[in-house]
């Protein structure tokens, strides 16, 4: 399926290139926009929050979000010379960037972080067709371990949002806030036990509308900006000024960049399987062309770093659905609400305890994605397990200890108050000397390796016992 060799030959014809009715390619389209909507205005809000926005620039922030999402769903679906790899894959503003963008809106403001973004993301546009190569630098030891963090990291974002986000707002960390995260998190909850399908697949957006009514009838609601706001008007360019270039802030996002790269190299090969479609080297680096040169201009519109939906792959996989014709048309749809600032105004007056209950799903499944991953290396006999403690440690840091950096320099101070940096960092050193780097290496050499047979013989001594 995947050939290690770049051709520049064309392509020919595959299943991703199906056509279908514009009824149901409208339909199935929308289908992808409502599995991934709820993960799409996320990021907005939780970047928003943390610069101190108001609520008007909050709702500018969600619909510049879906305007750059739409634009870069058409451009990785239909292409456009050797940028997009032609394959039905929604991109959204990335989960994996979330964190440290926090970190540097709070120290540097928003204006750092899109200068952040434009230089990284023009980084990574330069390197994709070497880093379509070089993935092995990032194997699942790393990826997991970073992927891991981020979610662990976004996890106190979900508990503030729950106390009222504010804590000089009354009210803030009231039964009264901290019981409506509740219900709303149970309500995700119990729409994905109970319902099956697009029902399920739509719990977080259900929840999050459960919440925002039950809220409403409590008074605990603000929509005052939605009437300030136009009902249809253009994206602004710049809206929030020029970008700052801030180097600490810079190193920071391009190492996040690297892993957005990683897991797009993933998503390409994934989804190439899954439609059947033939992958090459070549094809790889365009789909990491799509995704570095949507970010990279992102920020012109006040919005972040896009990259692939890992749900809408796996609705791909479960409809059978593989026409790159049907994401782009809700890629569209996508693109059209980002005319629309009084809807984003809408989704931004969404309480915080609301976004909190569903941040806490949100956010969890981002770590336990990270697990999963962790779950296909082989710890066994080997160094992983070294990798895996350090990355996770350092990424800790920032949470377990906000003031541990403070007496470095601040570039240094940027990077590692970034869990997912600090854990990047990390996890490619330790990875290149324990993995890479093999000179030196001996079987069962560690005093990790020895205990991990150590438990290894107690499990099987213990199944044993069971068994007898």
């Amino acid at each position: 399926m995947f050939s290690g060799k770049l051709q520049a030959r064309q392509r020919h014809p595959g299943p991703e290139d199906e056509r279908y009715s514009f009824g149901r390619t409208l339909a199935y389209g929308i289908q992808h926009i409502l599995t991934m909507y709820g993960g799409v205005i996320a990021p907005p809000l939780i970047i928003g929050g943390a610069a101190g926005l108001s609520a008007a620039d909050m709702g500018l922030l969600v619909t510049a979000g879906l305007f750059v999402s739409g634009a870069a769903t058409l451009l990785q679906t239909l292409g456009l010379g050797r940028v997009g790899s032609r394959l039905p894959i929604v991109q959204g503003i990335s989960f994996v960037t979330v964190s440290t963008m926090v970190t540097i809106a709070q120290s540097d403001g928003l204006r750092s972080v899109y200068g952040a973004i434009i230089v990284s993301g023009l980084i990574g546009l330069v390197l994709s067709s070497f880093f379509a190569r070089l993935v092995r630098l990032f194997p699942a030891v790393v990826t997991g371990t970073i992927i891991t963090v981020i979610g662990l990291s976004l996890m106190p974002v979900a508990f503030t949002w729950a106390l009222g986000n504010d804590p000089h707002k009354s009210g803030y960390g009231s039964m009264g806030n901290i019981g409506l995260a509740g219900l709303t998190l149970l309500a995700i909850l119990v729409i994905s036990r109970v319902f099956q399908g697009a029902i399920s697949r739509l719990s977080i957006l259900i929840g999050l509308i459960l919440g925002t009514v039950v809220a409403a009838l409590a008074g605990r609601t603000d929509f005052s900006a939605v009437g300030q706001t136009k009902l249809i008007a253009l994206p602004s360019i710049l809206p929030f000024g020029s970008p700052v270039f801030n180097v600490g802030a810079i190193v920071s996002m391009t190492i996040v960049m690297l892993v957005i790269m990683t897991e797009t190299v993933a998503d390409v090969i994934t989804i190439g399987e899954i439609v059947g479609a033939e992958i090459d080297t070549g094809r790889v680096a365009d789909g990491l062309r799509a995704d570095m040169a949507s970010s990279a201009v992102a920020p012109l519109f006040g919005s972040f770093p896009c990259s692939a939906f890992a749900q809408n792959i796996g609705l791909v996989a479960l409809t059978g659905i593989k026409s790159r014709f049907v994401v782009a048309t809700g890629g569209l749809v996508l693109l059209l609400l980002g005319f629309v600032p009084v809807f984003g105004a809408v989704v931004a007056g969404i309480p915080y305890p609301v976004l909190g209950g569903a941040g806490v799903v949100l956010f969890g499944t981002v770590a336990a994605s990270g697990i999963r991953t962790l779950a296909r290396v082989e710890f066994h006999d080997n160094l992983n397990m070294v990798i895996v403690a350090v990355g996770l440690a350092g990424g800790l840091i920032p949470i377990a200890a906000p003031t541990f950096w403070d007496a470095f320099p601040q570039w240094f101070a940027v990077i590692m108050q970034s869990g997912i940096s600090a854990t990047a960092i990390s996890a490619i050193v330790l990875n290149l000397l324990f993995n890479v780097l093999t000179i030196g290496n001996r079987s069962g050499a560690s005093v990790f390796a020895a205990a991990d047979d150590e438990r290894d013989g107690f499990g099987e001594r213990i199944d044993d016992d069971i068994r007898h």
